[in-house]
């Protein structure tokens, strides 16, 4: 139990990479389990891919897309300092989202904790369009990139369960790190 005394330290690494790993781990068999699914149906992938919750939201391949631009891009950007939407419309088949999250990971697991301290005190400048949003790193990863990856994340949830999937929340939440 903790009682006020005692100061625990988490790194910026510590607070972002494990969790972006956990999200895109299940997010691989979350494809795997919509290329099944299209499969027993006789359902064009391309057609699931399309799929969205409203005619004004991302479809499910851009849904991928952008979990995978705000965690490995996301942090790709902090490195480099300039960050942006992908504007690229997104993949048409299962294989190509599984190797957009594939490289995401590798990206994230080749990542070392020093490489991120490096530029924990630096800039990141988002920019779409003429809009620049300019951040520290630490606000951008944990106010901008990990609530829109999670929203991307819940979304590509969501879609493949309005498209009757037969997922559930654990096929979400990956593996937790817990103690034992």
């Amino acid at each position: 139990m903790f009682d006020g005394d005692q100061s625990m330290s988490l790194s910026l690494y510590d607070a972002c990479v494990p969790a972006f790993l956990q999200g895109l781990t299940p997010l691989g068999g979350l494809i795997d389990k919509a290329s099944e699914h299209c499969a027993e149906r006789s359902i064009d992938e391309a057609v699931l891919c399309g799929s969205s919750l409203a005619p004004d939201m991302w479809p499910f391949a851009k849904q991928v897309m952008s979990a995978c631009q705000h965690s490995a891009g996301a942090v790709a950007g902090a490195m480099s300092g300039e960050n942006g939407p992908d504007g690229t419309p997104g993949p048409r088949t299962f294989d190509a989202l599984s190797q957009q999250v594939a490289a995401a990971l590798e990206s994230l697991n080749a990542l070392t904790p020093s490489q991120l301290e490096a530029v924990e005190g630096g800039d990141v400048t988002f920019s779409f369009g003429e809009r620049k949003m300019i951040f520290a790193v630490p606000d951008y990863l944990l106010s901008f990139a990990m609530p829109n990856f999670y929203f991307h994340m819940s979304m590509t949830y969501a879609v493949l369960r309005n498209q009757g999937l037969a997922i559930g929340k654990r096929d979400f939440l990956g593996k937790p790190r817990m103690k034992v």
